[in-house]
C-alpha cells in the first residue's frame, strides 16, 4: 500500500517577487517624511548657497556666472580673517574653561558627598533656558558703566572699574556670556555619563583603597570620553557659529563689536545690509566647511583614543 503526501502550498512566484519590494517600499514610507524635512530645510538651503557663492550680481550686467572668484576674494578678506582669528581665540580660550567648569560641577553632584545636590544640579542648568537673546540683554546692562552694575559699584566704592565692553575686554564679556549660558547643558551630559558607570567599579576600587583622586582619574574621565567628545563638538561648532550674543550687544558697543566681528556676523551683514548675497553666501560655506573639518577631527581624535 502506498502512502502519498498531502499538497504543499506553494506561493505563486509572482507573489513573493512582490514581497521584497513591497517590504522596500513600506521602509521608505516611514523615512519619507524625515527625508522630505531634511531635504527641505537642509539639502536645499546648502544647494542654493552654493549657487549663489558661484555667481556675482552687479548694477551694470546683472547677475553673471563668476565661479570660484568670490571664494578667492573672501581668502584676501582682511575682515574675514580678523573675525575667523577672533573665534578661533574665543575657542581656544573660553571652551577649555567652560568644559572644565562643567565637569568640575558633575563630578561634584556625581560624588555623593554634596548636601542638596537637586537643588545645585537644577540651579546650573536654569541659565541654559534662558534665551541667548535674553540672556544677553541682561548681561548687556550688567555690564553698562553708567546705568548697570558696574556703573552702580563705580558710585558706590568710588572707583573706576574697566569697561566690559570696550575693545579690549568685549570678547572676554561675551565668554562670560556663553559660559553662563552652556555650564549647565555640559554638565548634564557629562552627569549622564557618570549615572551609566556600574557602580561595582566604584566598590571594587574601594576594597583596593583607591582615593577619590584615583577613582576620577581612572574610572570615570575614561568612562565619560565619549561624552567629553560629544560637549567638545558641539562648543567648537558653537563657538564658530558665535552670532546672537555679539548682535545684541553691537548697539551697546558700536566701536568695539564691527559688523565684522565675528564671521557669521559678517554674512549677516553682507547680506542683509550690503545686498551682497553672493559673497555672504560664499563666507558662509567657507565656514561651514572649516566648522566641519575642525570637528571631524576632533571626533577622530576623541575615537581613537576611546579604542
Amino acid at each position: 500500500m502506498t502512502t502519498t503526501s498531502p499538497p504543499v502550498a506553494t506561493t505563486p512566484p509572482s507573489t513573493a517577487a512582490r514581497r521584497p519590494s513591497r517590504r522596500r517600499w513600506t521602509g521608505w514610507m516611514f523615512v519619507g517624511p524625515f527625508m522630505l524635512v531634511f531635504a527641505l530645510v537642509f539639502l536645499a538651503p546648502i544647494a542654493y548657497s552654493l549657487y549663489l557663492s558661484v555667481f556675482r550680481t552687479q548694477m551694470v550686467g546683472g547677475t553673471t556666472f563668476v565661479g570660484l572668484d568670490n571664494y578667492a576674494r573672501a581668502m584676501q578678506d582682511p575682515q574675514f580673517w580678523e573675525g575667523l582669528w577672533r573665534v578661533s581665540l574665543f575657542l581656544v580660550v573660553q571652551v577649555p574653561i567652560m568644559l572644565g567648569i562643567a565637569l568640575l560641577v558633575a563630578l561634584a553632584i556625581d560624588s555623593g558627598r554634596l548636601y542638596g545636590k537637586s537643588f545645585f544640579r537644577i540651579s546650573i542648568f536654569m541659565p541654559y533656558a534662558v534665551p541667548a537673546v535674553v540672556a544677553s540683554l541682561m548681561w548687556g546692562f550688567m555690564y553698562g558703566t553708567r546705568f548697570g552694575l558696574v556703573g552702580n559699584l563705580n558710585d558706590a566704592l568710588g572707583i573706576s572699574l574697566p569697561d566690559p565692553l570696550s575693545p579690549d575686554l568685549v570678547l572676554a564679556s561675551i565668554a562670560n556670556i556663553v559660559t553662563w549660558e552652556f555650564v549647565g547643558y555640559n554638565m548634564l551630559i557629562f552627569y549622564a555619563a557618570l549615572r551609566v558607570v556600574p557602580h561595582t567599579l566604584y566598590e571594587a576600587a574601594e576594597i583596593d583603597g583607591a582615593s577619590q583622586w584615583q577613582v576620577v582619574r581612572a574610572i570615570k574621565l575614561p568612562a565619560i570620553r565619549g561624552a567629553l567628545v560629544i560637549a567638545t563638538i558641539f562648543s567648537i561648532i558653537g563657538s564658530f557659529q558665535l552670532f546672537n550674543e555679539p548682535s545684541i550687544l553691537q548697539s551697546l558697543a558700536p566701536n568695539a563689536i564691527t559688523t565684522s566681528f565675528t564671521p557669521n556676523l559678517y554674512a549677516y551683514s553682507l547680506s542683509f545690509s550690503g545686498q551682497q548675497y553672493n559673497y555672504s553666501a560664499t563666507v558662509a560655506i567657507i565656514m561651514g566647511l572649516i566648522t566641519m573639518v575642525i570637528a571631524y577631527v576632533v571626533q577622530l581624535r576623541g575615537m581613537r583614543k576611546e579604542a
